[in-house]
């Protein structure tokens, strides 16, 4: 059976494009434009915009997660730290109500490490993670460390360069240079990218040095230098810079966004709670010093890839949810310069094309039919990707009222 999806406007992952057809067969794209086959089940977008589903590069989630961020047309979640969803794999991949999963499993760290200052403030996701966590304390542990997760399953390998100055905990252990290049160099031997938590400029400098292929955070301690900046460039580093982040660790809520019926009539009253406090732990950085790192690393031709880091409603992690978040840092993104068109392909084909996702994050035929419908026209008017007609996660329309 085919399914033909009409008169819509169609953002393709990259660009407007001036077909308004796209026909899904199974759990693929059949075509896109052409003509609507005799028999075929249609649904006409009245002008609406078809585009890719969303993917958020930088999540740490479970089931329930999964299932929110696909209330949002987040059809892919990039988990940058966790174990639980390699059991889980299989199942995930075959469900049509909860979002596709990539994951770092556990993100190599030393003993008294970031995050492990959260154990005491979770109430189960960051406990599961800490469970008999696998501290990194010499080289030889981290080719171990990192031969291990692959075998797991992991698809990325994460790395945390946090001292704890940015997050309210000074004085946290960082891995030392000899860890952070033994790890990333297993990483590329293994064929896996290595991706590096930082949050200050002098982790993103070590991180850079060490060849990492992805910063999980944007540093925003000082403003970067043009050398930094053209050092990421010359890498080919991408960056995920978690604005949503950075706003509620400078104190700001995202209580608006809670107030939204296009939010609170999709999530629960624990995530709405959440959304609405903030971790407030960084108050004297500015938003509008972190928007102009995006701007000048964007600038630079640096891929900016929208990422969350959403994780659990505990008071310690205010201010995010998921799906909702990155509706909120596309956004932000917009605030910090790029243009909405920009913005959306920082959460389509950017991320699809750098994390080798290469069956989505396209509007294609034989890509995945992972597909969000929304009401208005967000190339120009970003907030349009929250009013959401229609969810399709491989080719299965999901009901979002």
């Amino acid at each position: 059976m085919i399914t033909a999806i009409t008169n819509a406007h169609i953002f393709d992952g990259e660009r407007v494009i001036d077909d308004m057809i796209v026909l899904i067969e199974g759990e693929r794209i059949f075509n896109v434009g052409g003509v609507v086959p005799t028999g075929a089940t249609v649904i006409d977008a009245h002008n609406a915009t078809l585009m890719p589903g969303l993917i958020d590069a930088h999540v740490h989630t479970d089931i329930d997660g999964l299932h929110d961020a696909l209330l949002f047309g987040v059809t892919t979640e990039l988990e940058m730290m966790g174990r639980w969803s390699f059991k889980e794999r299989k199942e995930i991949a075959e469900r049509h109500d909860v979002a596709d999963i990539r994951s770092a499993g556990m993100g190599v760290t030393p003993p008294g490490g970031h995050p492990s200052q959260y154990m005491k403030s979770s109430s189960n996701l960051l406990l599961r993670f800490f469970y008999r966590y696998p501290f990194v304390s010499t080289p030889k542990d981290a080719v171990k460390f990192v031969k291990k997760q692959v075998a797991n399953g992991a698809d990325y390998i994460k790395i945390f360069i946090e001292d704890g100055t940015t997050v309210g905990f000074p004085g946290l252990r960082v891995v030392s240079h000899e860890i952070l290049h033994a790890t990333v160099n297993e990483a590329h031997h293994l064929g896996k990218m290595a991706i590096a938590h930082v949050t200050t400029f002098e982790g993103g400098q070590k991180a850079i040095s060490a060849g990492v292929d992805g910063l999980a955070h944007l540093f925003f301690d000082r403003q970067p230098t043009p050398e930094l900046i053209n050092a990421i460039a010359s890498s080919g580093a991408f960056v995920i810079p978690t604005l949503v982040t950075l706003s509620t660790a400078f104190g700001n809520s995202a209580a608006e966004l809670a107030t939204d019926k296009r939010v609170s009539s999709r999530l629960g009253k624990k995530w709405l709670n959440s959304l609405s406090r903030s971790m407030n732990v960084y108050p004297q950085g500015k938003l509008e010093d972190a928007f102009a790192s995006v701007r000048a690393l964007y600038n630079a031709g640096v891929n900016i890839l929208a990422g969350s880091d959403v994780s659990e409603p505990i008071p310690i992690l205010g201010g995010l949810a998921h799906g909702a978040s990155l509706h909120h840092e596309l956004q932000l993104l917009v605030a910090a310069g790029l243009k909405p068109i920009e913005a959306l392909r920082a959460a389509t084909y950017t991320p699809s094309r750098r994390f080798g996702l290469t069956d989505r994050g396209r509007i294609a035929p034989g890509a995945r039919a992972d597909l969000l419908l929304v009401e208005g026209d967000p190339t120009i008017n970003i907030t349009d990707t929250l009013s959401i007609l229609g969810v399709w996660r491989g080719g299965v329309r999901l009901s979002t009222h």
